[in-house]
């Protein structure tokens, strides 16, 4: 986008409304924080730098939890080495969203949008295998990548925002991309011990981020008072420090349940018990169970249920949420109306639905971190309601919301936010809309993909499995394909199979297609089936499972939706037909051992299909192992 015309005659109406003289700027980013003595170098000297020596042990030592105390002259010292780091111009804030950032030019626009990045690839540490694309050459953009005896430094506040204790691990997985601003799209989320850790590296960033951003505007602020007071007709120009709106960090996640990991992880680094946390007792009320409830995912013998359905809906699971959280010198403010707010806590739903409610997203016109946690579960629910959010990302406001325009940086009104924006994307596993999201990443400061290599998945020993595959040329024409290979191909051998007709489950990982096989099997005379998705009630789940088991229904269809919402084990199962391969490895796993909980069965009596093209490449190398499905893709 440029600097054209049109942007400007979308701002007049906003500038006509706005004050925009200099002796008549606004004060509108918390004037009651106070005056200069609360600024002063040596106690607001916000971001001091806590660095780690990394040798060569820490690869083996890399999961150890590091105490990092606060200890006050620890704090003044490099306070005082920092010598106010607000005002150096090198400091990774001020260089990428300062008012002139030199990497923000028309040459890195436009290789973002064309997308034609330089790329390396490169070990990060424990980040492992990843791929970086940069706007330029890779010598200017990335002078230092972390090596095994890198300094692994994480921006801590001093007398602020402080690591009570991080992971070596994440430092080294987040401390680098995110204190370069680059985007990140991180798909190594796995083993659930090392989530709570890389919450908390990442939700420091983000509130050392909201810090420098208030901390220049209160110096600001303070300068234009004096200013006033002393020398009216000469006041300062350079004071461009602002967005549209206040909010500059959104965080996007599942269910309420992961609202208050992250509400944990915000709150586990602010100063206590000095630090107050407003409204507190509301948040866990509204977002933890209902008075009574049981949580028996939390409650039941271990190994009841499998570790990741246990992390994943333990607590809340409402996915209809939005929260904002001001962020004060000494509180946190919960339930925080939009625009008064620095960060902005939803679930895709509920932002949706406020968004369609305002009929617009102003609140997110300059937002500068956007982090999308859990993508993997995300995609389990409408990921239209993702797509639907970011869209209305760092647009032009609608209204003015008295803005002060003197005081918005250049490149907001430019219409260049999107430009410098930091997307942080967390998953367990890659999609192609998790992909494309991640493709969609804009950001001039460069982005970082982890490339994970994946082994094949351990199933039951002694199964015959067969992957069939069918030919596609067009991702726009593969669901028309693999429906038709699966109705001319594949479900008629199984018919005419006296086996392979009944005891067959046939799993499909899309609903679209779920809901396109359903209608197929409904217009099929002399084929009996059940149904289980995500729609299903309790009582048609009892039922079908109980007509399948009994053998009344021959064919049993199972939505992944269903199965990641409810994970129950089928029995009577002796063939698994996977309509494509799932998203989620380890259901592959738990669908070929099904048949076992039934006793007498070997595994000769088991039989498993597996239909794919190479646009399942994503999925089928979680399966077969990435070496075996680069084979399979290439050989087709």
């Amino acid at each position: 986008m440029d600097n054209g015309n049109s942007v400007t005659t979308k701002l007049l109406t906003l500038l006509n409304v706005s004050a925009t003289k200099v002796g008549k700027r606004k004060r509108t980013y918390e004037d009651h924080l106070g005056p200069s003595d609360k600024l002063n170098k040596r106690k607001s000297a916000s971001f001091a730098e806590f660095t780690l020596e990394v040798d060569d042990t820490v690869n083996e030592k890399a999961n150890q939890d590091v105490e990092m105390e606060p200890i006050d002259d620890a704090v003044e010292e490099v306070a005082e080495a920092a010598e106010d780091e607000d005002e150096n111009p090198a400091n990774s804030y001020e260089k990428h969203f300062g008012n002139n950032p030199d990497i923000l030019t028309e040459s890195s626009r436009n290789v973002a949008d064309s997308r034609s990045w330089t790329t390396i690839n490169e070990k990060l540490g424990t980040l492992g295998p990843s791929a970086i694309f940069v706007p330029g050459e890779p010598e200017a953009a990335f002078t230092s990548l972390p090596t095994p005896d890198t300094k692994i430094t994480a921006e801590g506040a001093s007398g602020k925002y402080r690591p009570k204790y991080v992971k070596l691990y994440n430092f080294r997985m987040i401390s680098f991309p995110s204190s370069q601003r680059v985007g990140i799209s991180i798909s190594r989320t796995t083993p659930l011990d090392t989530r709570k850790h890389t919450r908390e590296a990442i939700a420091l960033h983000a509130l050392n981020h909201v810090a420098k951003k208030r901390h220049r505007v209160l110096k600001n602020n303070d300068r234009i008072s004096h200013a006033q007071k002393s020398t009216p007709n000469d006041l300062p120009e350079d004071v461009q420090d602002q967005g549209f709106t206040r909010p500059s960090v959104l965080i996007l996640l599942p269910f309420r349940s992961s609202a208050t990991n992250w509400f944990h992880a915000l709150s586990s680094h602010t100063p206590s018990p000095q630090y107050q946390i407003e409204n507190q007792s509301r948040f866990l009320s509204e977002y933890g169970l209902p008075p009574g409830a049981v949580d028996k995912l939390a409650t039941a013998e271990p190994g009841t249920y499998p570790p990741d359905h246990v992390d994943t809906f333990k607590g809340n699971v409402d996915d209809n949420f939005r929260i904002g959280v001001k962020m004060t010198r000494k509180s946190m403010k919960l339930f925080t109306e939009f625009y008064g707010c620095d960060i902005v806590i939803a679930s895709p739903l509920g932002l949706r639905r406020s968004i369609e409610k305002e009929k617009h997203a102003d609140y997110l016109t300059s937002i500068e971190i956007l982090i999308v946690d859990q993508m993997d579960a995300l995609t389990m629910q409408n990921w239209d309601h993702v797509k639907f959010d970011l869209s209305h990302i760092n647009k032009l406001p609608k209204e003015s919301h008295d803005t002060d325009f003197s005081r918005i940086k250049s490149w907001y009104l430019d219409g260049h936010a999107a430009y410098l924006r930091q997307s942080i994307a967390l998953t367990a596993y890659e999609t192609p809309e998790t992909r494309a999201l991640y493709n969609s990443f804009t950001n001039v400061a460069g982005k970082i993909r982890t490339d994970k290599i994946y082994q094949p998945i351990p199933v039951p020993e002694g199964i015959e499995q067969s992957l069939v595959h069918f030919d596609c040329t067009s991702p726009q024409d593969e669901p028309d394909k693999r429906f038709h290979h699966f109705t001319t191909q594949l479900l008629p051998v199984l018919l005419k199979s006296a086996v392979q007709s009944t005891n067959t489950v046939v799993f499909v990982p899309s609903s679209f297609d779920f809901i396109r096989v359903h209608n197929y099997f409904r217009k099929q005379a002399g084929v009996s089936f059940a149904v289980l998705s995500e729609y299903s009630s309790n009582q048609d789940i009892s039922r079908a499972r109980q007509a399948f088991f009994k053998g009344t229904k021959s064919f049993l269809l199972v939505s992944e939706r269903f199965h990641f919402y409810k994970r129950y084990k089928i029995r009577g199962i002796r063939n698994v037909v996977f309509y494509a391969p799932p998203d989620h490895p380890q259901f592959f796993t738990e669908f070929l051992s099904y048949p076992f909980l039934d006793d007498g069965v070997e595994a000769s009596d088991v039989t498993c299909k597996v239909l794919y093209s190479k646009f399942d490449w994503m999925r089928l190398e979680r399966i077969v192992g990435t070496e075996a499905g680069l084979e399979l893709v290439r050989g087709v």
